[in-house]
């Protein structure tokens, strides 16, 4: 789809990409969708400027939002979108757990076009949960960076519950699901939803091959209540300038999360979609306890594999 432009002032200048000047450049109308393939970074940064290569290209990506589901990975993604020294794929290409046998070109051609000093990334939360992708992304780099959102367990457990009765609402209770035998209170740590919460169990095999110095934990909780401190540690672990700050975002009390103000030249404030924010269902106060009980001990031996107390009950 061909992109109508406008010219807006963007109010962000950035050494690494150059001086504009008087810093217009040429962004997307609102309302005309871009595609997904090509991503979103600092629209009109592929101009000329004397002494600096601007050719774009399509590069492998050197970060990777790897986790979790229902984590918030889509608002962190959207976030950062914001910042011109980043260019990511909207969509979830599933490279490294569905589509590896198609190969890296492929997976490549899948890529926005980035400028040299520009930092190509993507996010699939499968790819933390998923054995093999550990070994795939370090053969195809081993100083990639990784992040991992990561929310209390029980809470991400509800929220994965509540999008899959969206779909197929007639099956059983997120309570009748929880258990084994709940009778006994046996928990079924294989149901997905409460396996994916085991987060030391899937760190052990990324941690086989990257060190912690290459795994950033973006704090799930804090991504809503305080994006723009959140933001900045991503940014620090990139090797990025502090371009988004609490000045880009308000707070929504209808969708209880954070939203990005009204950019220069949009009609309106950017929300994430009507998926996001569904509200959960009411759950037995009992089985919460007795999932607080059964996670105790994952989320002690996460902290302690993090180097970092999420404070989760």
């Amino acid at each position: 789809m061909r992109l109508s432009t406008e010219l807006v002032f963007t109010g962000w200048h950035h050494d690494r990409n150059g001086s504009y000047g008087t810093n217009f450049i040429t962004a997307p109308t609102v309302g005309t969708p871009a595609p997904d393939a090509e991503g979103t970074g600092a629209p009109g940064l592929e101009s000329s400027n004397p002494g600096k290569d601007w050719t774009a290209a399509r590069r492998l990506p050197q970060a990777l939002i790897i986790g979790v589901k229902k984590g918030g990975t889509r608002a962190l993604l959207e976030f950062l979108r914001l910042h011109p020294d980043i260019r990511a794929l909207g969509s979830e290409p599933h490279f490294f757990d569905r589509h590896y046998g198609r190969g890296l070109t492929w997976y490549r051609s899948m890529m926005p076009k980035a400028l040299d000093g520009q930092i190509v990334m993507e996010k699939t939360p499968r790819y933390f949960v998923t054995a093999e992708t550990p070994e795939r992304i370090y053969s195809m780099s081993k100083e990639i960076k990784l992040i991992v959102v990561v929310r209390d367990p029980i809470t991400r457990a509800i929220s994965d519950y509540t999008q899959i009765i969206s779909k197929t609402p007639d099956i059983p209770s997120f309570e009748t699901l929880t258990f084994k035998n709940r009778t006994t209170g046996q928990v079924d740590a294989l149901w997905s939803p409460l396996w994916i919460g085991m987060y030391a169990q899937h760190l052990e095999k990324w941690l086989a091959y990257f060190p912690l110095s290459q795994i950033h934990f973006v704090h799930g909780e804090r991504l809503i209540s305080d994006p723009a401190g959140e933001l900045g540690k991503v940014q620090d672990f990139l090797g990025l300038q502090r371009i988004i700050t609490d000045k880009h975002f308000y707070f929504n009390k209808t969708k209880g999360f954070p939203c990005l103000k009204k950019p220069e030249g949009s009609s309106k404030p950017h929300c994430l979609g009507k998926t996001k924010g569904r509200t959960h269902p009411k759950i037995d106060p009992k089985v919460i306890q007795r999932l607080r009980d059964f996670y105790h001990p994952h989320n002690l031996k996460f902290y302690q594999m993090a180097g970092q107390d999420f404070g989760w009950q």
